[in-house]
């Protein structure tokens, strides 16, 4: 399973740059609805499209490996 490590990044940039960050203040600078952070972040079942990873790595300042993290866990859902 592919993770995005969202909330991870998310902590990583606040103590870089020493205040807080909010998914209101991701949502309005990379025009990524708040819904869908939210889901990003719980990792429940949503697969974020390559322009979402985009505009992510591009508010991270990061690269594609710092922001997704592949991880022998599985999920199983009840389709």
């Amino acid at each position: 399973m592919i993770r995005v490590r969202l909330k991870e990044m998310l902590a990583d940039k606040e103590f870089r740059e020493g205040k807080s960050a909010t998914m209101v203040e991701i949502s309005e600078a990379t025009g990524i609805h708040r819904a869908t952070l939210s889901k990003i972040g719980k990792n429940r079942g949503y697969n974020p499209t390559l322009d979402i990873i985009d505009r992510l790595c591009e508010y991270f300042d990061c690269d594609i490996g710092d922001l997704l993290v592949r991880s022998n866990n599985s999920v199983t859902s009840d389709d």
